[in-house]
This record gives C-alpha cells, structure tokens and sequence, in this order.
C-alpha cells in the first residue's frame, strides 16, 4: 500500500452517534447554521472565531458564576483577550460529573492491581485536600508544584490546588535533580506533593536523596508533603516542614453543597507545563482555567469522541502535556484509566492486557510504541478480548505507513486510527482524528476546529499540496497566556511570532492535501536539506526502519564550512545484527530509492539507543548541535531524557572531530 490508500471509513451508525454530528444537528436547531461536510465546518469555525468559541461555550454548558462581556475583546497574536469578566473555575467543571457509584478512573501500576476510584471519592479527596490546602496558607495564584508518579492521588492534588485558584506544575519521579530545579526554581513554589521513589521495568528507584536535595534549594517552600510510594509505611520526615499525605486526610469529608470552588477569570493561570529542555532552560509555559475548558471539551469531544461510560487510556507520565489531556476527560463523563509503569514490562503487550481488563475504548499511545509492537511482533487482538475497543490515538511522533497498517493487521480492522499532531504548547492536537471522516495510509484525518492551521512556505504564503511550515494564523483560547518570569514577553514572541509577525509558527513541517487531511513530516530545525531539496527526519527513518535489522535510528545534516554539510545516520540493530557492509548498502540503497540520492548519508554508525526525551522525542537538533561543537550542557538537558547516556557517543564523536 501507498500514502493516500484508503484504510478504514466510519460506518453510518458511527457517524450518527458521533458528537459532531450531534454538534451540527444543535448548529441547525440553535444557531441556523448547516453544513454539508466536515470542511465547511471547519472553515466557519476559524472564519467566525466568536461564533464559532460562543457556540463551544453554550454546548457544553459552560459554568460560570459573572458572565462574559464579549466573546473575543482582542483578536490579536499575541495578546487575545478571550471571554473577559467571566469568572469559573476548571476543577469546579471537572468534578461537575460527580455520582455515587459511577467510575471516575482506573488504576494499574507495577507495584498494585488494577483498581478504581469512584466520582464521589474522587469528590471527596478533592474537597478535603482543598480545604487542607487553604489552611496551610495557599491562596490564589500560588504554585503548588510535584514530584508524583501517574496516579490517582496526583489527579487528586491537581484538582484541588485549581479548585482554590493556585497554580500547578507536575513532574514525574524519573526527573533528575537538576531537571526538577531548572523547572521548579522559576516558579517560587509554596509548596510540593512528592514522592520516595517510583518502579519501573519491574526494579525500584529510590528517590528520597534526590527529593532532599531538591526541597533543599528551593528556598520558597512553605510545606512539603510527602506520598510514601515505594515504602507506603515509610513515615519519615523529607524536611522540617513535611506533612504526610494521609494527615492531611485525617479530617472530615466536606459535602459538596458547602465546598466552595475559586471562582477565577478566565485568563487566570491553571498550571504550567515546560518544554522539553533540550535546548537552554526549559521554557514554563502558563495556560489558562477558561481556555484549556473551552479546548478540552472541544477536543475530548469533537476529535476523540469521548462518550459517557466509555474508558480513555493515554500512556504517559506526569511530565508530559498528554497527562494533562487525559485528566481532561474528567469534564466528560467518560472515565480515565492511569498506568504507571514500562510499557515494555513484563513485555510489550502489558498495555494491551490492561486495555482487556480495564475495558478500555480508545487506547492512546505514542507512534514509538506501536512502532516496537509492530517490530517485535506483538498481535494484541490474539487471545485477547479487545471487543470494548473502538479507536487507537497516536501522537509524539509521525506514525509510519507501517504503524498504521500495523493496527488495522492486528488491532483490528473496524479500528478507528487516529494520529494526532500538536504539543505542549497549547496542551492540545492542531491536526487529528474526525470520527466522520476516512482515514489514509500515513495521513492525519484532518485540522481540528477552531484551529486555523496552515502550511506557509518559504515567501509566507499559505500552500496546498505542498510542504511547508506548520502555522497557526488566528488565536486559540488554550495557546499561553504567557511564559512564566516572561514580563515583556520576550521569549514568548520569540519561541512562535519571530519568523511570521502575528502568526503562530509551531517548528513542524507539515503538508495539507487537497482533501484536507495532513502529513507531518517531523520537526521543521530538523530538516534535511540536501541540494535544495527538503525531507523530513520521519521519511528517512520510514525507509530506514523498513529493514528488519534496524531498530531504531536518528538522522542529522550538519553544516560545514567550506564544504558540503555531513549527514551522519546512526542506527540501532536488533540483537545479533552486525553493521556489515551489506547492511550500510541496503541501508544506503533503501534511502536512495524511497527518499532521494540526495539523502543519502554520508556515514552510517551504529549506536546503542536514540537518544529521547521523557516524552519519547528524537533528541535530532540537540544531537546536530553536539557535533557542531556546543557543548553538551547547553545542548541538551539530561535531566530532561529518558536515557541520558545515550548522548554520550555523540559527544566523543564531536570530540573525534574537533
């Protein structure tokens, strides 16, 4: 098959049930609005912004105690003004959903069976640490940082820090030292949820030193409160000034009739996610209650539809903007299922076992891992019960050709696949799945409402059919507010206005085809540009990994004065392979005919891992930076990867070639 062939078509009962057809046939009845197709949807909710937020906002049924003066008082990027004088609160909406005996999330880790919270206990949590909270002295506006692993009692923390106004940032336990301080030091923080340590691949990573260091130069904690993880009977103190989670418990539960949510503006912050931190220090990005409401439900229903007593799975960990989005699905009435833990222990089918035994109906990933799924074999519909199961998210990464043909073998032919595109940066996808739309071999299905996402090439002009760079040309109510300790506003203009003034560009390369759907092509710093032409990192490696002794690989062009830039290839082989010269020409020969002669590497060297970030990312313009000759330390954070070691060879080979 080719990119393009069609894979899969929703059936009619799908399509009917879907809440976008639900959303058009409201559009008819409330607003006079029809629309043929998808597209015509599309292009009215980013031609009539106010109409378009306005109509999101009255669907679903938006809270809030001061009504909104107007919908959009600024249009302007950077700087729109989104709904002001409304006043609401997002953990107020996340627990809206409240009911007895109903499931509000799942749990499994390697350390515990698979468990579930209920909404009212979920509640009740929430209230409780809340009103601790307020007693320990944290008001609106205050940073309430932590150090938690993918668990229930992370969501907990969350949801009652926003519920008082303050503001949260969440790491996970596998973070270095100085990965937390070069995050957590920006943001003065009052006080920190922590853990002892965490398990992961079946072994356990005490972090109790690592946690004392951190709490010791962060001169701004007021109250440190500690969640034994590992030793749950451990009741040791991390500082003078630690609370145990269960004191902090050991008080009455508050009925939801006399807890009161912090009724904040819509531009008050929410929490702040960070970038990666492979370049400099990681940027804090601040995002908004109103927005990331207004973005959530939008896109929980529109581009995942998410229905009540469904269960959403997404692997993450807290560090990464798709935790958040999973916790999003709590202003749904559907249920959330956490797993803390490898995804490669005991082996590669540990998700698909806990999408059988959690019912799980859209299971969410990342493209590496259905990648490893697919080289290693797994067929997680083979002695499973995958009946539950309708759709598979994809994000992180492009997915190959290879990974889509991949889940319709052996997830399932009626799957709905949807690949995802966006990032940390909004706390959101731009391009993704449309549950009435066909899905295309190696295609995102298409750009998601409300988000005028358009491929600019090199003179600014928006192009069809064509590569060019992922831009946004009018706001979104979930893009930052604004960059923490940014006052001007600098780095925040210079992250996404710097090369288009007024227009958001995102740093990927993408392509919209003539139907509407889109192709990612990887990171556009990262591209390779050999003689003129242009390729992305993601169709090397598609023609790289196509070979079975290639596991996994990472690509650069580095400049060189004076003379043709260096293109180095380096691989890793399946175990037993050897980098022999029939392997570099069939490596050789492969890129030739399915990228161009021109991309053809120079060398080819065999690595143990690919260097990645805790998010699973290719570490390409950190490593490009390496042997160019910046130092590692300003390169990349290690702190920030998930195998620090592995940029190790790139450093001695910059030294080689010094």
């Amino acid at each position: 098959m080719e990119i393009g062939d069609l894979l899969w078509t929703p059936s009619a009962a799908r399509i009917n049930k879907s809440h976008l057809t639900a959303f058009m046939r409201w559009l008819a009845k409330e607003r006079g609005l029809k629309f043929a197709s998808y597209g015509e949807l599309w292009q009215w909710s980013v031609d009539d912004l106010e109409a378009f937020w306005q109509a999101i906002w009255d669907y679903f049924e938006v809270q809030s105690s001061a009504p909104y003066e107007r919908v959009l008082a600024d249009r302007r990027m950077p700087g729109a003004k989104w709904f002001p004088g409304a006043r609401l609160n997002y953990a107020q909406h996340a627990l809206r959903h409240e009911r007895p005996n109903a499931v509000a999330l799942m749990y499994l880790s390697e350390r515990t069976p698979l468990s579930h919270v209920s909404w009212a206990e979920l509640g009740a949590k929430v209230r409780i640490l809340a009103t601790q909270l307020r007693k320990l002295g944290v008001e609106p506006g205050d940073r309430v940082v932590a150090y938690l692993p993918n668990a229930p009692e992370t969501i907990i923390a969350m949801l009652a820090t926003t519920s008082i106004g303050a503001v949260w940032s969440s790491c996970g336990p596998d973070f270095g030292t100085r990965g937390v301080l070069d995050r957590y030091s920006q943001l003065t923080p009052k006080v920190m949820f922590c853990v002892d340590g965490y398990q992961y691949g079946g072994k356990p990573f005490d972090r109790k030193v690592e946690v004392q260091k951190i709490i010791g130069q962060l001169d701004s904690l007021r109250h440190v409160v500690y969640l034994p993880y590992l030793n749950r009977a451990d009741a040791e103190p991390l500082s003078a000034h630690t609370i145990l989670w269960d004191e902090l418990f050991e008080h009455p539960a508050v009925p939801p009739d006399e807890f009161e949510f912090e009724q904040v503006p819509f531009e008050h912050p929410l929490w702040i996610l960070f970038s990666s931190g492979t370049t400099g220090l990681p940027k804090p990005i601040c995002h908004s209650h109103g927005g990331i409401i207004l973005e959530q439900l939008k896109h929980l229903a529109f581009n995942f539809d998410v229905h009540p007593g469904e269960r959403l799975f997404f692997f993450t960990t807290t560090g990464w903007m798709m935790w958040n989005f999973l916790v999003g699905a709590l202003l749904t009435p559907a249920a959330i299922v956490l797993y803390d833990g490898s995804p490669g222990h005991p082996d590669l089918g540990v998700l698909w076992d806990l999408a059988e035994s959690a019912g799980v109906t859209c299971f969410g990933t990342s493209a590496s891992y259905l990648a490893s799924c697919l080289k290693e074999g797994v067929e997680p519909a083979a002695g499973r019960d995958l009946s539950r199961l309708e759709s598979v998210g994809s994000t992180g990464s492009p997915l190959s050709p290879e990974g889509f043909d991949w889940v319709y073998e052996h997830v399932g032919a009626d799957t709905w696949l949807f690949s995802t595109s966006g990032g940390t940066d909004v706390c959101t996808a731009f391009v993704g799945g449309v549950p009435l739309l066909p899905v295309y071999l190696g295609e995102l299905q298409g750009r998601a409402l409300g988000a005028k996402v358009e491929a600019f090439d090199e003179e600014g002009r928006s192009v069809v059919g064509e590569v060019g760079e992922l831009v946004i040309t009018e706001p979104m109510p979930s893009m930052p507010l604004y960059f923490w300790n940014d006052p001007d506003g600098e780095r925040y203009r210079e992250s996404y206005f710097s090369m288009y003034p007024g227009v958001w560009r995102h740093g990927d390369w993408i392509e919209i085809t003539p139907r509407g759907t889109a192709i990612i092509y990887g990171r556009s710093d990262s591209t390779i540009n050999r003689g003129g032409v242009r390729m992305g990192t993601s169709e090397i490696y598609r023609a790289v990994l196509g070979l079975d002794d290639v596991v996994d690989a990472l690509v650069v062009d580095v400049p060189v004065e004076g003379a043709e830039s260096w293109m180095p290839l380096f691989v890793v082989l399946r175990e037993g392979a050897v980098l022999d010269d029939d392997l570099v020409a069939a490596i050789r020969k492969r890129i030739r005919e399915d990228c161009s002669p021109r991309h053809v590497p120079n060398e080819v060297v065999q690595i143990h891992e690919v260097p990645r970030t805790l998010s699973g990312k290719v570490l390409e313009v950190p490593v490009k930076r390496i042997l160019m000759g910046t130092p590692p330390g300003v390169a990349a954070s290690r702190d920030s990867l998930a195998n620090p070691r592995a940029l190790d060879v790139f450093v001695e080979l910059a030294a080689k070639r010094a």
